[in-house]
């Protein structure tokens, strides 16, 4: 590493010390609006100020509905100056799933883009603790002058690096997303811990594209007072977006496997542009091999890093780093998900009997780490159910680790499908499929995706009375849900197969689709 890491105890201290060192260098980019050092700091203490106005104090609430802005970095950041925590809502959500974080996260204040207005107004009438909106952007922008006029505020006397800084929404097994509570302390370690090996030096700027409503998104954000590198931020993965980034000097990125296989796609040309990068980083979904080989070998001069992680973890807990990915000498460690990152324990347990497996052996991922969750919000019996009592944090997925200490992941406990980057729980949409009139039963599994990396598959038998097609429900699914959870195919099936205590076998219905796969995700 070629940079400094400023000393911080709470999450906003990065951005303070940028301030200090270099206050006219820039800091966000966004539009064709720049901010300095100073001029992100400044907005920061005045958005603590103005949700001071508005009657928001240590402990509460507040969310922005919106695609990637410098917004959300002012507000999260502004927040925690006063002990609050922001939520940062899937602007993708559809229907009940929105108003259902609105109301679980309890947000007061909602900041919402202009491009979103009409989304929220829908649900408007079922928000219960909403008392103010506030629009981003557009002709009918609120924000810049109620961040001007807000005071500017240092940080309260009583906040601790405990206070919930985040709330991140992350789906769950009950069918209903649960709000991952992230501590300053959490984000602070995760923000140190996460970097790897790459590298930066000034005159360096990340772009930062990822959805700010994942970790990824928002922590990648927040990466860039870390290391003293300005953000250039794109509201949505967009390929003329991206490449306007690329032209406008962006050195290092974080993206999706299905992002890179969209960019081989377009040609060499395309690929040659993004050859510029110094550093690219990837993660969310595995990256296919031959995406992944094509990748390195069109850009031989770039830092390959991939990261693997959760939500409840501020996203980053193992990096697989360009050393790995470029040693000629273990080629299997490119399936790999890398090595814990530091101040992060880890161990491989027997699902059965919870005791430690044997290196080389099968079993559940645990990590012990200073930036795990601090639970799930207002849900005591499902943080009892993630986090042990000695702190372990189970992760839901299987994996083994080799005589070297890299992980490699083969399975998942949990009915999670990874499309494009974006987590689909397979509850969430059999909750919602299971309501057209002509379902008996559902099951709803990942298939291999050589564009997405997996797909949404409906496994479904219907009524003796009823049925529909695949498009019918199909079209059911997507007045319900957001579109990446929508069922791209439908199997219909007389009976779904399973075990003599009734519980469906997902893994007898994967298996077809995934035989010539080496994993299972």
């Amino acid at each position: 590493m070629t940079f400094s890491i400023p000393h911080a105890t709470f999450l906003p201290d990065f951005l303070a010390a940028r301030a200090d060192e270099k206050p006219d260098l820039p800091c966000w980019v966004f539009g064709d609006r720049t901010w300095s050092w100073a001029e992100a700091w400044e907005s920061v203490r005045r958005t603590a100020g103005a949700l001071a106005a508005e009657g928001v104090g240590r402990g509460d609430r507040v969310a922005i509905l919106d695609k990637n802005n410098p917004a959300v970095v002012q507000i999260l950041l502004g927040g925690c100056q006063i002990g609050a925590a922001t939520t940062v809502v899937n602007w993708r959500l559809a229907g009940d799933e929105l108003d259902y974080v609105l109301n679980d996260c309890g947000a007061e204040v909602v900041f919402v883009g202009y491009q979103l207005l009409d989304q929220l107004a829908m649900v408007r009438d079922r928000l219960e603790h909403v008392r103010r909106i506030i629009v981003v952007g557009g002709q009918d922008d609120e924000l810049e002058a109620w961040i001007a006029a807000g005071t500017p505020t240092d940080r309260r006397p009583d906040v601790t690096p405990e206070d919930i800084c985040v709330v991140m929404y992350s789906s769950g097994t009950t069918g209903r997303p649960k709000g991952v509570q992230l501590s300053q302390h959490a984000m602070v370690e995760h923000s140190v811990n996460g970097l790897g090996e790459t590298t930066y030096a000034e005159g360096d700027m990340l772009m930062i594209a990822m959805p700010m409503f994942h970790v990824g998104g928002t922590s990648y954000a927040l990466l860039g007072p870390v290391v003293g590198a300005p953000g250039y931020i794109v509201p949505e993965v967009d390929g003329a977006l991206l490449a306007g980034a690329m032209m406008a000097g962006c050195t290092h990125v974080f993206l999706v496997p299905a992002v890179v296989t969209a960019l081989i796609a377009a040609g060499p040309q395309v690929m040659g542009l993004f050859g510029k990068l110094k550093a690219f980083g990837y993660g969310a979904a595995p990256m296919p091999l031959p995406v992944l080989r094509a990748a390195m070998e069109a850009w031989p001069d770039t830092e390959f890093q991939q990261v693997y992680g959760m939500t409840e973890f501020g996203g980053v807990i193992t990096v697989l780093t360009n050393d790995a990915h470029r040693d000629a000498s273990h080629p299997e460690r490119l399936v790999s998900a890398g090595r814990p990152v530091q101040h992060a324990e880890m161990k491989i347990v027997d699902p059965t009997t919870l005791e430690e497996a044997p290196t080389g052996s099968s079993g559940e991922v645990w990590f012990r780490t200073p930036q795990a969750t601090s639970g799930y919000l207002g849900k005591p019996e499902a943080t009892a159910e993630l986090i042990t009592a000695d702190g372990w944090v189970r992760t839901g997925d299987l994996g083994r680790v080799d005589e070297d200490g890299f992980l490699f992941i083969e399975d998942r406990m949990k009915d999670m499908i990874i499309t494009g980057g974006e987590n689909v729980y397979s509850p969430e949409v059999e909750r919602v499929l299971a309501e057209h009139p002509a379902v008996a039963e559902i099951a709803i599994i990942g298939v291999p995706d050589d564009r997405w990396g997996e797909s949404v598959k409906a496994v479904v038998a219907f009524r003796p009375e009823r049925s529909a097609t695949a498009e019918e429900l199909i079209a059911f699914a997507r007045e319900r849900l957001a579109g990446y959870k929508v069922p791209s195919s439908i199997d219909v099936v007389e009976a779904l197969p399973r075990n003599p205590s009734g519980k469906i076998l997902k893994r007898d219905l994967r298996k077809p689709y995934w035989a010539d796969n080496q994993r299972q995700v």
